[in-house]
């Protein structure tokens, strides 16, 4: 019950009370509210004659606030990991997304902690661009009271790596703050690194925040404890029932159609969730690189508490199909290589490097014997793959889907092939088992109204959570209008899913498609264009109510479509570049424009 309703319903308190804990309230923040209510309650008790500890020594007049920004979830599931250590050690502590988070409670907070990860060209998550924006502008004030510490995810091979933390621990210094302890920015192998910085945390705050907890009095608010026991630590062993090619046969892309069985796991998703895929690396490719660096298959390495082989190591648990600059530095230490040594001093240069090589590639600039020791400590350990799933489980129950782009390409006349879409395509065949489990993605869902139009933006395998949502809508029976942008190279062999999408244009769920196949003409025909050749419809649509969605390519369509989305706003709503900037910002900060770009 809100306090504004006590004083109509049958209350023990009067009309000037009420408004006495209202005007209190309004100045508290979530922890503090949770602490009063335990405060409270020890006073009941004491006025009832028994003994409790004394209620001031409950807990001190600090508290903790764990803020987190998230895009896929990663920061987000570290944030709830750092949660349930503050409450293991008895730390009362609230956890929120900064989205849900106003900027102005700051001055209320006593110690504060961020995880966040970093979007596109050092760009804060969808959720965190109004924080962000807001204390930049030093909207915030003063917070001289205020400690506080900054835990950043990112990947090291994009040019602004972790710029949001480091914004963040920036912006909060300049309004007065103090750091608890040092800024980490984490690499994409981040669990390590960011449970020791939690425990640092935790630690530092233990003395100033520890809550007894006879004295609580249950006031501690605990998150809800999720559905299932399958995570990405503790991944699922899913049987893998189906593997179609859907592109034709003379297409220049090798598009697959997954399905998963999820049967007896208890994972649940919802549409704009993706799935997360370990992998094992290729044998051959483990042969190749041991036989380049001069190590014995069945060397002993020690991979956190197990002894294994060192091909079975680098089998299970070392990144070898994707480049990145540690290994480039290390190894060009290692072995002297001028080459990757002049690209060590040029960032931009060794990112394209990275980006066309793998760890083999790499180790053949010059071949140089090395240690076990030595090339495990120049490796990075493995990452799951995240892929965007295309299924509803109000359509297909205990199942879920993938639409899935295999990497292949050749260096020097070799095939190189990506480390998770060849292990699925080629690799486990029909019946055979893949590891999995479920990364919520609350930054891309579909409006809880039914009756809300949509509109889609999904180029190649970004088509897939949009296959997900026709399949929610449709069996929700939603009467919102819904508009889908597709595009892909040729009609004839890339139209992914094309008797699923002529049925929902038939059945009317989908009112309207706009198809742009780039090399079925002279002229190349991209979403982008479609977008703006339809601009005055899509404003329209958007002044209707309308949420606009894109998934796909981050380094080039998802900035293309942004820029169209802008300049459609300019053009129909008769506004100029910075009120159309505006516009959009409004659009994502309502959560009416999302993304799921990769």
């Amino acid at each position: 019950m809100l306090l504004k309703e006590l004083a109509a319903a049958a209350s023990p308190l009067n009309e000037q009370q009420v408004h006495k804990l209202t005007q209190v309230a309004a100045e508290l923040s979530a922890t503090q509210l949770a602490w009063v209510s335990g405060y409270f309650y020890g006073i009941s008790q004491q006025a009832q004659g028994l003994t409790v500890a004394p209620a001031a020594s409950a807990q001190p007049a600090a508290t903790l606030t764990i803020l987190y920004a998230s895009q896929t979830g990663n920061a987000k599931g570290v944030a709830e990991a750092l949660k349930a250590q503050a409450d293991a050690a008895g730390i009362q502590a609230g956890l929120f997304n900064v989205a849900d988070f106003k900027i102005k409670q700051l001055k209320k907070e006593t110690h504060l902690l961020i995880v966040t990860s970093t979007n596109g060209e050092g760009e804060p998550p969808d959720d965190a661009i109004e924080f962000h924006k807001q204390l930049k502008a030093g909207k915030v004030g003063k917070l001289d009271g205020l400690h506080y510490a900054v835990l950043g995810l990112g990947d090291s091979s994009y040019e602004f790596f972790c710029q949001t933390a480091k914004d963040f621990d920036e912006y909060l210094a300049n309004a007065g703050g103090k750091r608890l302890l040092d800024r980490i920015d984490c690499d994409v192998d981040y669990d390590a690194a960011a449970e020791s910085w939690s425990k640092s945390a935790i630690s530092l705050l233990e003395d100033a925040l520890k809550v007894e907890q006879a004295a609580a009095n249950g006031a501690v608010v605990s998150l809800p404890k999720t559905a299932g026991v399958y995570t990405k630590k503790n991944p699922y062993q899913a049987e893998l029932i189906t593997n179609q090619k859907i592109t034709g046969r003379d297409s220049d892309k090798d598009i697959r159609h997954i399905e998963i069985s999820l049967e007896d796991s208890g994972l649940s998703y919802q549409p704009g969730d993706a799935l997360g895929v370990w992998f094992d690396n290729d044998p051959a490719l483990v042969d190749a690189l041991l036989a380049q660096v001069g190590v014995a298959a069945d060397t002993k390495v020690k991979v956190d508490d197990e002894v294994l082989d060192i091909r079975e190591a680098l089998i299970r648990h070392y990144e070898l199909t994707q480049g990145y600059a540690s290994f480039v530095q290390a190894y060009a230490e290692l072995s002297g290589a001028k080459k990757l040594l002049k690209l060590v001093e040029d960032k931009a240069a060794l990112r394209e490097y990275c980006a066309e090589h793998q760890i083999l590639d790499i180790a053949r600039e010059k071949k140089t014997k090395l240690t076990a020791e030595q090339l495990q400590g120049a490796l990075r350990r493995l990452t799951p793959r995240l892929y965007s799933i295309a299924s509803s489980q109000a359509e297909v129950e205990e199942e879920v889907h993938l639409t899935l782009g295999v990497v292949r390409f050749e260096q020097k006349g070799e095939e190189r092939s990506g480390g998770a879409s060849s292990f699925l395509a080629d690799r486990v065949a029909e019946g055979g088992q893949v590891r999995v489990f479920v990364e919520h993605n609350d930054n891309f869902r579909l409006p809880a109204n039914g009756d809300t139009p949509v509109i889609m933006v999904g180029p190649g395998t970004g088509i897939a959570p949009f296959r997900a949502f026709m399949q929610e809508r449709e069996a929700q029976d939603a009467g919102g209008q819904n508009w889908l942008f597709f595009g892909n190279p040729h009609f004839t062999q890339d139209f992914l899913y094309q008797i699923e999408w002529q049925r929902y244009v038939k059945s009317g769920l989908l009112n309207k498609i706009s198809l742009a196949f780039s090399r079925d003409q002279a002229e190349k025909v991209y979403v982008q264009h479609k977008l703006r050749q339809q601009g005055a419809e899509v404003y329209a649509w958007l002044e209707q109510g309308a949420h606009f969605y894109v998934c796909g390519d981050a380094n080039q369509m998802a900035k293309d479509v942004h820029e169209a989305l802008i300049e459609l706003v300019a053009e129909h709503g008769g506004k100029n570049r910075e009120q159309a900037e505006e516009y959009v910002d409004a659009l994502r900060s309502a959560k009416r424009y999302q993304r799921d770009v990769y």
